[in-house]
This record gives structure tokens, sequence and C-alpha cells, in this order.
């Protein structure tokens, strides 16, 4: 079942068009992940599920997207903060507010008025154990989380994402400030969490699309060039420009 589709979508940022026509679905509770080299219009893409675009000036936007069949652009035609609910996102770099990791978790409850306070500890509890940190921070709830570790942080970040238990979860290189340990960590995180979750990765890295999406595009000069199971993306393209770039001949 379709949970995003575009339909003839096109993005400009004043007179640059950053994306050209594109036409896709992204199915429910798989991760689907978009690769190509940087300008393609990955994270412009990312961005328009859940409206950042709009807080660029200049930006215009025309043709269809919609979310579980609803529109969601255009003047009036959704709740920004009900969209912003439904679509969580995590950005590249880890960006943990200068509070508490529970005042962290809680934040979008109370934003959102999700929850009684007299809830708020067993949310806490759920959405760190869900990734997995809950046996490192539960003693150290009241502490800073800018004091975490760059892994911890982006864990965290996840965490306070899942809290308000959306249904779609954008990550836009959510590895590329981590090592190569963290990133398979959290990799298996993204992996357990798709059961619950659709997720969107934006990402270079051609090796981690490859490990962990079922469905994966191809973006280059704000097109859409291709979009298929990951596998026949990586092992039969059906555009040599998808070719060219997975074997390494650009990007």
């Amino acid at each position: 079942m379709s949970k995003i589709t575009t339909k003839n979508l096109n993005l400009w940022y004043g007179s640059f068009h950053a994306l050209k026509d594109v036409n896709l679905s992204f199915y429910e509770k798989k991760i689907t992940a978009i690769i190509g080299p940087s300008g393609c219009g990955k994270s412009t893409l990312l961005r328009v599920f859940n409206r950042m675009n709009d807080l660029v000036e200049g930006v215009k936007v025309e043709g269809d997207v919609l979310i579980d069949n609803e529109p969601i652009c255009g003047t009036g035609v959704c709740d920004l903060v009900k969209l912003r609910k439904k679509v969580g996102m995590v950005f590249q770099r880890p960006n943990p507010f200068p509070l508490s990791v529970y005042e962290n978790i809680v934040f979008g409850l109370r934003v959102h008025d999700l929850a009684v306070k007299k809830d708020y500890d067993k949310i806490v509890y759920e959405s760190l154990n869900s990734v997995l940190l809950w046996d490192d921070l539960k003693d150290r709830l009241r502490k800073s989380a800018l004091s975490l570790s760059l892994e911890q942080k982006q864990r965290l970040c996840i965490a306070r994402t899942i809290a308000v238990k959306p249904d779609i979860v954008l990550m836009d290189e959510p590895c590329s400030a981590l090592d190569p340990q963290a990133t398979a960590r959290i990799e298996e995180l993204m992996r357990e969490l798709k059961n619950s979750y659709t997720i969107v990765i934006v990402t270079h890295n051609m090796q981690q699309a490859a490990r962990v999406s079922e469905d994966t595009g191809f973006m280059l000069l704000g097109e859409l060039i291709e979009f298929a199971r990951t596998e026949d993306i990586f092992t039969r393209p059906q555009d040599k420009r998808t070719e060219d770039y997975i074997t390494g001949r650009y990007g």
C-alpha cells in the first residue's frame, strides 16, 4: 500500500529548478532509499514530505504530494503541526535540544499535547528502549543530552521522533557523522523500526542503501532517473545513468 505518492512534482528555489516532474510511491512499513550525487535533489525531495521547504524564501511547488491519499501541498491544504507530527525527521547531524535526555523525549508530547504528564515516564522508557538506549541512560535521564556520545545523540533524536508516534520517519544522511560501528548499529535499528514505521532514507552511501532498503530511487539533476526494488537497481539497472553512478563512473 502506498504511503506517500508524488505526481508531477516540481520545486523551484527562486529560478533554480530543483525537482523536475518527480513521480513515485513509497510503500507502507518499508525502508526506501534515495541515492544520487550531491545537489541532485535528494534532501529537497525528503523535505517536501513534511513541508520543511516552506521555511525557505522563494520556494515554489507544483504538482501533487499525497500522504495516505490526502494532499499535503498548497496553502491551507493541511495542518502543518499535525503533518509534522505524522512525518518525523532525523537530520544529518544529531541535533538534541540543550535540555535533559528526559526533556528531549517529552518535548514533542508537550508541543502536540499528546499525553498527560503521568504517562511521560512510560513513554520515555518505551522510546529509549526502542532505540536500545534505556540501559545506558536510565540513570542519566536528568543529565544534558549534549553530554552524550555522537551515536547516543543520534539514537536520542530517533527516540524523540518516534515518541510522538509518527507514521513516517524521514532520515537525511543519518549516519554520515558516525563511525562504521555506530553506522552498523543505526542500520540495525532502522531494520527493527520498519516493523512499525514507513522509513525514507537519503544517503550518499550506496552500500548502506543496498544493506537496509527494499526500494531505491536514483536522482540526478533534480530528476528521478529510476525507481525499483533495491536489488534490481544495484544488479539490473535499466538506465545507463544509474549504472554509471552505482559503478562509480561519476558522482
